[in-house]
């Protein structure tokens, strides 16, 4: 077991940024036709490591989230149902259907419930660590990658979405539990970042900011959605490109995270508004998605980020390894040296697009730019969510769109 470097009192240290994971997601437990069958995290923790970008004082083993921890979220009865459908492999019908499980979205296996735990105890350790941080060290600032994290489609007593945990409303719990007061979680996956929308519909410490696929299930996020004045939702049109991501960062992300002056922001990174994905149909390349991540993680002192969707292996791996390097400042190579490519190479995707992957999917971890003009749809948007009043959080700040 890798375990980061530790301070006096057996904390991990976060003068650089940590990254949390664990051997459970080798496992591919979903079942073959699964999106989630392919290698994500192992993938992403496997290529940092042949880079070089992922020393072992920078690496933390999770643990298993407690029974007690995970109830501050979710309903006793549901998880007692995760765990006895993990240790029988099999539900009634009527516990099945009551907590939607067992259907292609979400199998009965046998690490259901264990696996969907160890991202939580990851994420409730990151909330934890986060909350104990000194950002007046010399880093300024405390930063933990989870990318196994980001199941934001969960609810208290159902799976949602391939999410039968939600990790990141218990991270954010675990947060204000320990008396943060402004959290600023943004949302860049391609689906709307449904469920901790509702988790913290009531709450004003917690602000949530999603940018997904108009028309993509879960149907939700419409762009007059303000969940009580708490949210804004961008939902964008198909062929969404970099450019249109780099403005709606620069004019709505930002000017809100500013005012908002959070002491925390929490950042959804899925990969599945890439080109490359099978699950959306926006366009977007990484390079885009990194710099979106660079320009939030400068809104706060302390920073949470994770994964989230994201079907295409090479993709996700190559996406969130360079979030890693985003995080920790690191240059990214025109073309990968050979152990990393090897890394690359021994991926296999089930799908029609694995069967002859692109050569620029072995040897770059940077896609094609893909920066087509802004549309005038995308303008329409930036303007709608900007012309509201901001909430009570944003006191007397006004976010102005300059064209």
């Amino acid at each position: 077991m890798s375990v980061a470097a530790s301070t006096p009192n057996n904390r991990p240290d976060l003068s650089r940024p940590l990254f949390i994971g664990n051997e459970i997601y080798r496992r591919a437990n979903f079942g073959p036709k699964h999106p989630l069958s392919v290698p994500r995290v192992p993938a992403t923790i496997d290529l940092a490591r042949a880079l070089g970008w992922l020393p072992e004082d920078a690496y933390y083993e999770s643990s298993q989230a407690p029974l007690q921890d995970l109830l501050r979220f979710h309903d006793a009865g549901y998880i007692d149902v995760l765990r006895r459908g993990e240790r029988d492999r099999a539900l009634p019908d009527e516990l099945r259907q009551r907590h939607n499980l067992g259907k292609l979205e979400n199998p009965i296996h046998d690490t259901m419930y264990t696996r969907p735990a160890t991202s939580a105890g990851a994420m409730l350790a990151a909330a934890d660590l986060l909350a104990a941080a000194d950002t007046g060290n010399a880093a300024g600032r405390a930063i933990v990658y989870s990318p196994a994290g980001g199941t934001h489609h969960g609810r208290p007593d159902r799976a949602s979405g391939f999410c039968y945990l939600n990790d990141l409303a218990l991270a954010m719990l675990r947060l204000l539990d320990h008396g943060m007061s402004s959290i600023y979680y943004v949302d860049f996956d391609a689906h709307h970042g449904d469920g901790v929308q509702d988790a913290f519909h009531d709450d004003a410490r917690v602000f949530t900011l999603s940018i997904h696929e108009d028309g993509r299930w879960p149907f939700t996020g419409a762009l007059d959605d303000r969940a009580g004045g708490c949210a804004r939702n961008i939902a964008v049109p198909r062929d969404f490109n970099d450019r249109e991501l780099d403005l709606i960062v620069d004019q709505v992300v930002v000017p809100i995270g500013r005012a908002l002056r959070p002491q925390v922001v929490v950042i959804q990174c899925g990969a599945d508004a890439l080109a490359d994905d099978p699950l959306s149909r926006l366009e977007l390349s990484n390079n885009a998605l990194w710099r979106a991540v660079d320009k939030t993680t400068a809104l706060a002192d302390k920073v949470l980020v994770t994964g989230g969707g994201g079907y295409n292996p090479w993709s996700v791996a190559r996406c969130w390894c360079g979030v890693w390097a985003t995080l920790n400042g690191i240059d990214i190579p025109e073309r990968l040296p050979q152990s990393a490519e090897a890394v690359l190479r021994e991926l296999s995707w089930s799908r029609a697009a694995g069967r002859n992957p692109p050569e620029h999917w072995f040897t770059t971890l940077a896609d094609r730019a893909n920066e087509q003009p802004v549309r005038d749809v995308i303008w329409q948007i930036i303007d709608t969510v900007c012309a509201d009043d901001p909430p009570d959080d944003l006191g007397d700040s006004k976010i102005v769109t300059v064209r």
